[in-house]
């Protein structure tokens, strides 16, 4: 397995330099600790005296578990002495805008639509689902609130993260389609009403369009803000089993066809001592005992042929390591271990 550099920290009390841009998401396979890495840097991150936004898209939410500290829907500061704010993405508050379901909003009335004129402006893509549209949707407003001078996204698992970046191009297609199709059916009324409400009239129906413009505008913005390197890092995390590190591969793929920048590649749960990883003047850990637990050891062999499978995923990558812990990381404490880890 190849040897990876580390970076000292002299003191679990000092500030660690989070070396990252305007937005930092982390994704990857569901349970591989993508909430404690992003909660770790956005707590450093702040600690640092920048003010910084946690915020989770992943509809089984655990970023207040790992804060210890209750995080409501929208962005609040969370901490009082360091500029840290925080926010878990509800779909269910999404009763209103444009993605909202139940006839609230734009997609409410496509069913009714596309049942009646046999039209599927999703025919290029996947339906978006409401944890998906919802996180695009507050994403594109935090990414222009001045509060915040980093944004760190704690995604959902690799499939929802993907139909999440999938939905700028949906939007563009839909705009014209949409656009396309109110031409071909401008005189039946009747049917297009339905996309926007029993009561809509000519007025309405334009406010509308004018509506699902300046969205597809701001979702493409978005979308260039995500695949520029010098204001975004995806970062991916995995654990060193091999099955995580196939779902990486898969991730990493998706992600360069998205164009969307990969700086780094975080290994979690490594059965290595935290001195191996982060020169940290603290207190001992306990570590995994390879000399003398064949449970130990037998796991160890496990984690280095998956690692050494991964020689791919981590070529042209920043790779950090964080040890697997005896403790459950959770709090300040173990979270600025792990920060200490990826710095």
């Amino acid at each position: 397995m190849t040897e990876i550099d580390v970076e000292a920290v002299e003191s679990l009390e000092d500030s660690v330099a989070v070396d990252a841009p305007e937005y930092v998401l982390y994704g990857g396979k569901g349970g591989v600790g993508k909430t404690t890495m992003a909660a770790a840097t956005a707590l450093a991150s702040a600690r640092d005296g920048v003010a910084t936004l946690a915020v989770s898209t992943d509809p089984a939410h655990s970023l207040s578990d790992s804060l210890e500290t209750p995080i409501p829907a929208e962005p609040t500061r969370v901490r009082e002495d360091v500029p840290l704010y925080a926010a878990e993405i509800d779909p269910d508050a999404m009763s209103s805008g444009p993605f909202a379901e139940g006839g609230g909003g734009m997609l409410g009335g496509l069913d009714a639509l596309m049942q009646d004129e046999g039209f599927n402006p999703f025919a290029a893509g996947t339906m978006p689902g409401a944890d998906e549209a919802a996180a695009m949707q507050l994403l594109l407003q935090y990414m222009d609130d001045d509060r915040f001078d980093r944004v760190v996204v704690d995604t959902a698992p690799t499939g929802h993260t993907l139909r999440l970046l999938e939905l700028p191009e949906l939007m563009e297609s839909l705009t014209g389609r949409l656009l396309a199709f109110r031409e071909r059916l401008s005189g039946m009324m009747g049917s297009v009403k339905g996309l926007f409400g029993a009561d809509a009239d000519d007025q309405s129906i334009e406010q509308g369009m004018d509506d699902l413009r300046a969205l597809a505008d701001r979702v493409e913005r978005l979308r260039e803000r995500l695949r520029d390197p010098a204001r975004t890092d995806f970062r991916v995390v995995m654990v060193p089993e091999e099955m995580s590190v196939v779902e990486s591969e898969h991730l990493l793929e998706r992600l360069r066809a998205f164009e969307v920048p990969v700086g780094t590649v975080v290994v979690n749960r490594v059965m290595q001592d935290l001195a191996d990883v982060a020169d940290v003047d603290d207190d001992p850990f306990v570590a995994p005992d390879l000399e003398g637990c064949a449970f130990c050891q037998r796991r160890w062999e496990v984690q280095r042929a998956a690692l050494s499978r991964a020689q791919d995923v981590f070529r042209g990558h920043d790779v950090k390591r964080v040890p697997l812990f005896a403790d459950e990381v959770r709090g300040e404490r173990m979270l600025r271990v792990v920060a200490a880890c990826l710095a």
